[in-house]
């Protein structure tokens, strides 16, 4: 999938970009609005990311300007301002969503699936099970309950979030900062290996004295449950 932000704030775009790319979304970005426009009307994207308050030509311009020549890629809007006005407004002028600053990567992340889903519809997902299996591998989220070839694991509360965030996406690569807002809900990178540290605990706790091992991780993006 490939994506488009435009976002002139440089901490808020690496911070985008670094979690976008973890999730393996190919992403152009520019930082001001004439660049970006010019980008959204040459360029082929599954979506766009697109900040309101932007350098020589402002968001909501950039965005006419796009529907006016045509272009009808799906747009996530950015913005400080939260009055339900503005939301009206970035909605009116041709935006398909609006995410309020600060925001949540991971709720941006959903938002964009969506939003890409909506307008490339793809097959039915068959319905999740409430008990969820990996192999000989089960995690009961009611019972906060996890199991491997039957013998209970004893896990701390960080160590369930994470199995259980994993288990939802078996043979998926989730980033380090997914885990950071889902199981610590950091919405910034803290700049330690809390992550690494955790992931090594659950390690031990489910593959040690077990075969096949089936926490792995994928070197630059992340970690991944699955059968080899």
């Amino acid at each position: 999938m490939k994506l488009l932000l435009i976002e002139d704030d440089e901490k808020t775009a690496s911070f985008i970009l670094k979690g976008l790319r973890e999730e393996s979304f190919t992403v152009d970005h520019a930082a001001e609005g004439h660049e970006g426009l010019d980008m959204a009307l040459l360029g082929d994207y599954d979506a766009a990311i697109l900040d309101i308050m932007l350098p020589g030509l402002d968001g909501l311009k950039v965005l006419e300007t796009m529907r006016a020549e045509g272009k009808d890629t799906p747009v996530i809007i950015l913005s400080a301002k939260r009055t339900v006005s503005d939301r009206i407004e970035g909605l009116r002028r041709g935006g398909d969503d609006y995410l309020v600053k600060p925001f949540s990567f991971t709720e941006l992340l959903v938002r964009l699936q969506t939003l890409i889903r909506r307008t490339q519809p793809t097959s039915e997902h068959p319905q999740q099970e409430s008990i969820l299996r990996l192999a000989d591998l089960e995690l009961d989220p009611w019972k906060h309950e996890a199991r491997r070839q039957g013998e209970p694991i004893p896990l701390h509360p960080r160590e369930f979030s994470l199995l259980h965030l994993l288990l939802k996406t078996p043979d998926r690569v989730v980033s380090k900062t997914s885990i950071l807002e889902n199981v610590y809900e950091y919405n910034f990178d803290p700049q330690t290996n809390v992550v690494d540290v955790l992931v090594s605990r659950l390690r031990k706790k489910i593959d040690k004295g077990f075969e096949p091992k089936l926490l792995h991780t994928v070197r630059g993006m992340g970690y991944v449950l699955k059968t080899p």
